[in-house]
């Protein structure tokens, strides 16, 4: 699908093809309407690039162990406001790339560095996936059963606690770099970010008002209210009806004895409410419950599978998902009133804008055609 102009057209982004949230932040900004070259390493086995959170971009595949290509990917830069990587701290400095080099080429350059421990502090050389850095904030023994902690998928760590603040941080000094002519270096971590992200339950825990129990608090399934239940046909429903007002209505609707129902923040009647809701939520089919609740103040929703909700009618109303080439795509948030954009291409495949893209950034054919003879591209 074509990219329509969105709010960050005419945006230039030199981007190094990487792994995890690199990739997912490129798609945010690509989604956005930015002009994306992504550098893919020759020989680098990059498989992700064909993946979704590869789309939108124009692919330069470059030999990086070829001195011209550092002159290449340098010249690229200095046409670009923003240039971000996801390697090990030094990998981009002994590729001669690192940004003490780019913003002497060109100062007012943004330039995001995406590690999972950051680019100092002892594990900062240390390899990791998102799990362990979502460990050491704290947050992943928050997360799971009473037996044991359970990996949140990528989503804390990656998406979350990686590329989202990533992104917030390129555009904020976007911004900064626009009005004063100053680039800067923008040191994105996995582990700050979601040590950030639990900013509020650490608040909590300093208060005395969350325990280091797993499934002993309120957000964390520990309370009746705020849980999943499973249904007489397997499937299981989400209730978080946390407010007073939303919590009446919760009884009102499950037929839960009043007189057994307040107060409702005591805990140590927690436990005993909890096994009569998964009674009462047992004893009917999860599309009863939502006949009987979907789409009231219960704060109620079906938990449905990744098949399931692309059938859900809210998703299809507000057409978050969308087929291309029979590859479902989640379609892109959020949205823009002025300058709504669309879904972007498909991922390209490495290397398949070599020169078109190049010429498009204003080198020459003569040029273009030198580096594709002598193997830089």
């Amino acid at each position: 699908m074509a990219k329509a102009p969105g709010p960050l057209s005419g945006v230039k982004i030199v981007e190094f093809a990487g792994i995890g949230p690199g990739p997912f932040c490129g798609m945010l900004l690509a989604d956005m309407g930015a002009d994306i070259i992504r550098i893919d390493r020759a020989g680098g086995g990059m498989a992700q690039v064909k993946r979704a959170d590869g789309r939108g971009r124009k692919s330069v595949l470059v030999n990086l162990k070829d001195p011209a290509a550092t002159e290449l990917c340098l010249k690229l830069m200095e046409k670009a406001e923003i240039t971000f990587e996801g390697f090990r701290p030094g990998v981009m400095e002994r590729l001669g790339l690192g940004p003490d080099v780019v913003l002497k080429r060109n100062p007012k350059i943004v330039y995001g560095r995406m590690t999972g421990w950051g680019q100092t502090g002892p594990y900062a050389m240390g390899a990791g996936h998102d799990m362990n850095y979502v460990a050491i904030s704290g947050a992943l023994a928050a997360i799971g059963t009473r037996d044991k902690p359970v990996p949140p998928l990528n989503l804390v760590g990656d998406y979350g606690g990686g590329a989202m603040f990533l992104a917030v941080g390129i555009l904020a000094a976007l911004l900064h770099a626009r009005v004063t002519g100053q680039g800067q270096v923008i040191d994105a971590a996995m582990s700050d970010g979601a040590a950030y992200l639990s900013a509020l339950f650490h608040e909590m825990r300093s208060k005395g008002e969350w325990s280091d129990k797993r499934q002993d608090n309120m957000l964390d399934g520990g309370a009746p209210y705020y849980d999943t239940y499973l249904c007489s046909d397997g499937k299981w429903i989400s209730v978080a009806s946390m407010e007073p007002q939303f919590y009446a209505l919760l009884i009102e609707k499950t037929g839960f004895p009043k007189s057994e129902a307040e107060p409702q923040w005591d805990k140590k009647h927690w436990p005993e409410r909890k096994a009569k809701f998964e009674k009462i939520f047992a004893s009917k089919t999860q599309a009863e419950w939502c006949a009987l609740m979907e789409a009231t103040d219960v704060c109620f929703a079906p938990v449905l599978s990744f098949d399931e909700a692309l059938e859900h009618p809210h998703n299809i109303a507000r057409e978050v998902f969308k087929k291309v080439d029979g590859i479902v795509n989640v379609t892109p948030t959020p949205r823009f009133s002025a300058t709504p954009g669309a879904l972007p291409g498909p991922a390209p495949d490495p290397g398949a804008h070599n020169k078109s893209a190049l010429k498009a950034w204003g080198f020459g054919d003569s040029e273009v055609e030198a580096l594709a003879r002598d193997g830089t591209i």
